[in-house]
């Protein structure tokens, strides 16, 4: 069966890897992002709402060949493309033969998903994949069927999949929405949960919620965003970022090992660098993560490319 988004994207952009978010997959890398139309969610507070809930097929106005993308991607001198925008799941097969064709030519393919998927098409989908982002959207039952239409059990055993099977390089980002899945108890029941069954290393990002398509709440204070950090290095995860909100000390990578800053950030702008081999400059301690010797180089499957030198 022919599927009608294959071959047609709902528009293409080059972004640092950061803005996936993917602060620990090779820093300052460009990616080339698109997406097609269409979700299997209904969140009410869908921030792409006018790309995941189309379904007018001019939405999908730009027609191009995995093998036009990966060969795009190249000559824009991008390490990565990511399947973003909406959810990858819904193209799959457009996705996987993209990243086959990435892979051909060197280069790495991301996926940013909301986790929600069965097994079989789970297993076929990220056996191509090489770093995710995948969204818990809250860590209630009741979020994900009231504002989701959804179940936050096939999202967990996504997450404890990667964890436990793949070798993919994933990240969690949490939208905090207040009144409705930000409380201290929910938060602490979600970092305790990754913390348990992920272990400390896998990063997560709380991002600010802005109202969007059916949610008029009024966006999320920047001192959510603290506290939850604050509750989740507190449960011992190590790598703990804030989003949406300017907030350096947020947005910067530390040290587990020593606590001094390791990459600091300006929103997606990297202003300084003290890894070396992926390990703290200061204390030796391993960082989890791909980094390559300096911001913006990556390590090809085939090739390394170098897109600066600075430190």
């Amino acid at each position: 069966m022919e599927l009608t988004a294959y071959g047609r994207a709902s528009g293409f952009c080059i972004d640092p890897i950061e803005k996936k978010p993917l602060f620990h997959f090779y820093p300052a890398s460009p990616v080339l992002s698109f997406g097609t139309a269409g979700c299997n969610l209904t969140c009410k507070f869908c921030q792409n709402w006018h790309i995941s809930k189309s379904r007018d097929m001019s939405t999908l106005g730009e027609a191009a060949s995995p093998q036009q993308i990966a060969n795009s991607a190249l000559k824009s001198g991008c390490s990565s493309v990511a399947f973003t925008y909406n959810d990858p799941v819904i193209f799959l097969e457009y996705a996987a033969d993209t990243a086959q064709a990435c892979h051909e030519l060197g280069l790495y393919a991301v996926a940013v998903s909301a986790g929600y998927i069965q097994p079989e098409p789970r297993d076929y989908f990220f056996q191509y994949i090489d770093a995710a982002n995948i969204d818990l959207k809250g860590f209630t039952e009741r979020f994900y069927h009231k504002l989701c239409g959804g179940h936050l059990a096939p999202v967990l055993e996504t997450l404890q999949y990667l964890k436990q099977q793949t070798k993919v390089w994933f990240e969690i980002t949490t939208l905090l929405i207040p009144g409705e899945n930000d409380s201290p108890t929910e938060l602490e029941k979600l970092c305790g949960w990754i913390m348990d069954e992920l272990g400390p290393d896998v990063p997560l990002h709380f991002s600010a919620y802005h109202p969007d398509f059916h949610l008029a709440i009024p966006r999320t204070p920047s001192e959510t965003l603290t506290q939850a950090r604050n509750i989740a290095i507190e449960t011992g995860l190590h790598y703990v970022y804030t989003g949406n909100v300017h907030d350096r000390r947020g947005g910067s990578s530390w040290c587990p090992g020593c606590g001094r800053c390791i990459i600091e950030r300006d929103w997606f702008h990297l202003e300084s660098w003290q890894l070396d081999q992926g390990c703290c400059r200061h204390c030796k301690t391993p960082i989890a993560g791909h980094f390559a010797n300096k911001p913006g180089q990556w390590n090809g499957r085939r090739r390394p490319c170098i897109l600066s030198d600075h430190d």
